[in-house]
């Protein structure tokens, strides 16, 4: 199956699945964080679209434990930049109708959770199409050590994840059902 039938596959299903209200147990970061022995205290949400996980509340605690929270800003030619927020700002709506901060302090993650439609045993990911995240994690890449979470349902799962030389792997997959 090519990555656009598995997106309107999953995507369906996610949207019907949803109102389960399933989250991600914030321990499952947090050992993430201890095991990989990650230093950085700059980490990079996504504010919640079309029935993605929400990571609000992990932000939130996140921030209580002192670190700096970023969301993206979508720019011009499929990139983004992450800028500081707090659970205290305020967002604004972009033109995809995605919220987003309103700082224009870009900071770059240390840590990175990533949304995502699909996903496979090999922590290969599929987006919404856009490569928004293959370039910006290619780009950090170069200017600092980054650890990436995907945050999934665990019905997001696929058998394999057909890749091509633009796609990046996640370093972590969290989902529901990990505790």
């Amino acid at each position: 199956m090519n990555k656009s039938k598995i997106r309107k596959k999953i995507s369906k299903i996610r949207k019907y699945k949803s109102f389960n209200n399933f989250k991600i147990n914030f321990k499952s970061i947090l050992k993430i964080l201890k095991k990989k022995r990650i230093k950085g205290k700059t980490v990079g949400g996504y504010y919640p679209y079309n029935y993605e996980i929400d990571d609000m509340q992990i932000l939130g605690k996140l921030e209580k434990r002192d670190y700096h929270i970023t969301l993206p800003k979508i720019k011009k030619n499929f990139q983004m930049d992450f800028f500081k927020w707090s659970t205290k700002d305020p967002l604004v709506i972009n033109k995809y109708g995605i919220p987003e901060p309103i700082s224009h302090k870009i900071m770059y993650p240390d840590i990175l959770l990533v949304p995502l439609v699909a996903y496979d045993k090999s922590f290969n990911r599929i987006g919404y199409g856009g490569g928004f995240y293959d370039r910006y994690i290619k780009k950090i890449q170069k200017i600092q050590k980054i650890t990436t979470i995907g945050l999934a349902y665990s019905f997001q799962k696929i058998k394999k994840v057909p890749i091509n030389k633009y796609d990046i792997k996640l370093n972590f997959i969290i989902t529901e059902k990990q505790n």
